[in-house]
């Protein structure tokens, strides 16, 4: 079969590599429909490895080159084990995450800080493939009324939707989001149905501002030439925003969430950063501000789904593009050159 393999940095290959073998008790296979590009995966092709291990994984022992890509939909070809209500055949998409199910983390079901975790297309080989070997546990079953494509995006929605759960965004609060790219809007769109009152945005690309604009964001500020915390502050009441949520993993811009937030609020960190914070300790201990970190997703895949299903999560703005999986090289190519064109980009390795 065909695969989109990571061999380092900036060394993407569509390599020709034998099917996934027969699933283990704890595996499924998955014939592909859709994945989506990820921010992880662009970082992993222009400067990795970050995420990806050089030898093999303690848990999955894949090591390099290994197909990127962890959101994904497909059918179901194989199981290891038998899932109640999902059989060979079923639609499904699926939480990515390898746990190993006996930490102290995973018997709280805190399997996404599992010391040992690690994702498919990451720890694995991955999605931008004909076939893919997935975990077992996180397999989803999509009712009818949720396509492939949107299938595909239940993933980072999870990612927004677990950030405002952490956030504990209620029904009323102002809400500051810094970074407007796929995660920031999947934060949007989560605080939005959360109840979120003030839905504010600081992103430097206007194309993304617009975008911003048309789902019904508040407002989408340029920081570029905007003060966006004395602009926030003065749409709260001179309060400030009830939490901010940092989507970019810049250091520096997650400090100064810190000072943004109002007096007794919550700065939550999505963005995956690799830098220190400098922050001013009275600035947390004497106005009780709270800082926050959240990972991925904790049994969010399944609440977007149904949100999906429900018909209260309109996904369709985050797709700004289909390609085939044969296009793959190029498409990276073009997502690292102009990050303003698009948010979400799905390849399929079937005939468009």
């Amino acid at each position: 079969m065909k695969a989109l393999r990571w061999h380092g940095a900036r060394d993407l290959r569509l390599d020709e590599v034998p099917d996934p073998p027969q699933p283990r008790p704890h595996e499924a296979v998955v014939e592909v429909s859709w994945c989506g590009v990820c921010g992880t995966d662009l970082h992993e092709f222009l400067e990795g490895p970050h995420m990806i291990r050089t030898g093999p994984h303690p848990l999955t022992g894949a090591e390099p080159p290994l197909a990127l890509g962890h959101e994904f939909s497909g059918t179901v070809l194989a199981l290891g084990s038998e899932v109640p209500g999902i059989g060979v055949g079923d639609r499904v998409t699926a939480d990515p995450v390898w746990r190993c199910g006996v930490c102290y983390w995973c018997l709280r079901g805190e399997y996404h800080i599992c010391p040992r975790s690690g994702s498919v297309g990451l720890a694995s080989a991955g999605a931008f493939a004909e076939r893919v070997t997935v975990p077992l546990a996180g397999l989803v079953r999509l009712p009818d009324n949720v396509t492939d494509e949107m299938a595909a995006l239940a993933e980072p929605l999870a990612v927004g939707l677990h950030a405002v759960t952490r956030a504990g965004v209620r029904p009323g609060d102002n809400v500051l989001v810094v970074g407007g790219g796929p995660i920031g809007f999947a934060v949007v769109l989560a605080a939005r149905l959360a109840g979120a009152a003030g839905l504010y945005v600081s992103e430097p690309l206007k194309e993304r501002r617009e975008r911003l604009l048309e789902i019904g964001v508040t407002e989408a500020f340029d920081p570029g030439g905007t003060d966006v915390r004395r602009e926030v502050f003065l749409r709260t009441g001179r309060i400030g925003p009830d939490v901010v949520i940092d989507a970019t993993g810049v250091a520096a811009l997650a400090g100064q969430a810190v000072a943004t937030v109002r007096r007794g609020g919550r700065v939550v960190l999505a963005g995956v950063g690799h830098g220190s914070i400098e922050v001013d300790m009275g600035q947390l201990v004497f106005y009780e501000r709270a800082v926050l970190g959240t990972l991925g997703y904790n049994f969010d895949i399944p609440r977007v789904i149904d949100l999906m299903s429900t018909g209260r999560l309109d996904a369709s703005p985050l797709l700004t593009g289909r390609f085939p999986l044969a296009q793959g090289i190029g498409v990276f190519g073009d997502l690292t050159a102009d990050r303003a064109r698009h948010l979400k980009v799905l390849l399929t390795p079937k005939g468009l």
